[in-house]
């Protein structure tokens, strides 16, 4: 549809606040829409306003201005309108070309990869005798690590659905790559269990399939559950990430240059339309998804902590185990969302898309849910002087504390209570290098407070004759490192082939900061309302229509 001129001006000219500027771009490639004014936003965060047209802050049609690279608190850079918005995101997949950074990026995790498919290979052929699990010490790197991803994978879940049912909006910058981090992270947990059986050819016994010999499974076992909770929690975040996505497939398959770009991008995105009647039926499938993975946040890493508290085992049979775990599962899910956005964000230049609003969010909750896990850790030492029972007050003082592996409990204390209580002082909160160190200190204190709960409490059993050491052996570091190998390459195809930002939902973001206003045209994040800007009044696919708002559906 073409533009609506207005009197007086220039042919396809873009009617600004501060007058009439160069004709419209194209939309294609970068910031599009003609001239942004970025004067206010210059104000508040770098340089000083301009006293002319000519200067600076003014970008005429095809320079480049990136928004991208300045800081902002607020929860949506300034500077952006509808058509930069899907531009600056969509850009990244059509138009981007593969950096010697990606390429060596995608290069060493595809070896990592192929160390993992050897490994495998090597446990397939082999055994799992090849793994350093003895007895009493069956458990060993397979459900320590099936636990630690597990974990991983519950920010993406918690962003996604508990933060939208709660209308936080500064969920929206990050939902589509936590999303994509909880089916990668799941796709790794998975992994752990399936070899862990040892008779890998019957593993389609867990599931409930009627077959000739009438075996079915064992329902009372923790272990079954697992197979159910996880396969569950797989299918709706599954569901809910594709459905989140189906407007963005949409948009890359009208901005696609490329034919065969177009065709698959069509045929994912289900004939969408961006009508009244399929934005209707999305906000309502996707609510309801919402709805449904909610639950999943408690229930998934509840159910994997029975696997421990429903075993009559010292350090183990504890009623704490299922809020603990998820608690937990929270902290390093939200670890890993920092581990992967704060490099993402600048290599991609999202931040005023990513902003620190965003990082600091994060930051809160780790904070949060860390001090409930460092509860868990001082409850634990209660129960083993508080109960007098000298199994329980042995593995925890005796052994835990001061045993063999003491080093992994004082670590874990260090890495998980201690060292992120600097997240209390905003000036490290918000301070970027300190947020990924903590982030990553995080990580390694979530994998071995899974040590410390799997290995300590089988080394040394009732019978002292039974006592071992279980080391782990090659094939299990190789394994264990080779998941990364198969997580950041998906991930990184995730960014090179999928908008990494959901773009629909940060249009409707933009509009309700501009549209919707608590005052006379001053926002929440101090943007205001410029009348007649043709640059802000564009529908969901980028084109401008009208110089009236336009109202986006719920739900888009």
């Amino acid at each position: 549809m073409p533009q609506q001129q207005f009197p007086n001006s220039p042919q396809g000219a873009d009617i600004n606040a501060v007058g009439i500027s160069a004709p419209v771009g194209s939309g294609r490639g970068g910031v599009s829409g003609g001239v942004i004014d970025v004067s206010e936003r210059q104000a508040r965060g770098g340089s000083p306003e301009p006293d002319n047209e000519t200067s600076s802050t003014r970008r005429k049609a095809g320079e480049a201005y990136d928004t991208g690279q300045v800081e902002t608190y607020d929860v949506i850079g300034e500077g952006l309108t509808y058509e930069s918005l899907t531009a600056k995101v969509s850009d990244i997949v059509l138009k981007r070309r593969v950096s010697w950074g990606f390429a060596i990026g995608l290069a060493t995790t595809l070896a990592l990869l192929a160390v993992l498919g050897l490994s495998v290979l090597y446990a397939l052929l082999m055994g799992v005798g090849v793994w350093g699990i003895n007895i009493p010490v069956a458990w060993g790197f397979d459900i320590l690590n099936f636990i630690w991803w597990i974990g991983i994978g519950h920010a993406g879940t918690l962003i996604s659905a508990i933060l939208l049912l709660l209308h936080q909006n500064w969920r929206t910058s990050i939902n589509r790559f936590a999303e994509a981090m909880t089916l990668f992270a799941v796709a790794c947990a998975g992994l752990f269990p399936l070899l862990h059986i040892g008779r890998h050819q019957y593993a389609y016994w867990m599931f409930p399939v009627p077959n000739t010999m009438g075996l079915w499974p064992q329902f009372r076992s923790p272990l079954e559950w697992d197979v159910f909770a996880i396969s569950t929690y797989a299918t709706v975040s599954l569901c809910f990430w594709y459905v989140g996505l189906i407007p963005d497939l949409a948009i890359l398959r009208d901005r696609a240059t490329n034919p065969i770009q177009r065709k698959i991008y069509g045929a994912f995105a289900l004939g969408w339309r961006n009508s009244a009647k399929h934005w209707d039926r999305y906000g309502k499938i996707y609510l309801l998804l919402a709805g449904v993975s909610t639950p999943l946040v408690l229930s998934v890493h509840s159910t994997i902590s029975f696997d421990f508290s429903f075993g009559i085992v010292p350090g183990w049979h504890s009623t704490i185990f299922p809020p603990y775990f998820v608690a937990g599962a929270l902290y390093g899910g939200f670890a890993m969302v920092l581990i992967l956005a704060i490099p993402m964000r600048a290599l991609y230049g999202l931040k005023d898309l990513i902003t620190m609003k965003h990082l600091e969010n994060c930051a809160k909750v780790m904070l949060a849910s860390g001090l409930v896990v460092f509860y868990g850790y001082i409850m634990e030492i209660f129960f083993g002087w508080y109960s007098s029972n000298k199994y329980e007050s042995y593995m925890t003082f005796d052994s835990r504390m001061f045993g063999p592996y003491a080093w992994s409990y004082w670590a874990l204390i260090f890495c998980n209570g201690i060292f992120p209580q600097l997240l209390w002082i905003k000036k490290l909160r918000v301070n970027i290098p300190f947020l990924f160190l903590t982030s990553v200190v995080i990580s390694i204190g979530m994998w071995l407070e899974r040590f410390v709960i799997i290995v300590t409490s089988l080394y040394r059993e009732f019978i002292p004759a039974k006592w071992t050491m279980y080391y782990p052996t090659a094939i299990d570091w190789s394994t264990f490192i080779g998941t990364f190998g198969l997580f950041f390459t998906l991930f990184l195809l995730f960014c090179r082939f999928l908008p990494v930002i959901a773009v629909a939902e940060m249009k409707e973001l933009l509009h309700h900061e501009k549209f919707h206003d608590h005052g006379h045209g001053d926002h929440g994040t101090g943007h205001a309302v410029h009348e007649g800007n043709v640059g802000d009044v564009e529908s969901l696919d980028g084109t401008a229509h009208t110089a009236e708002p336009h109202v986006v559906p719920s739900g888009a």
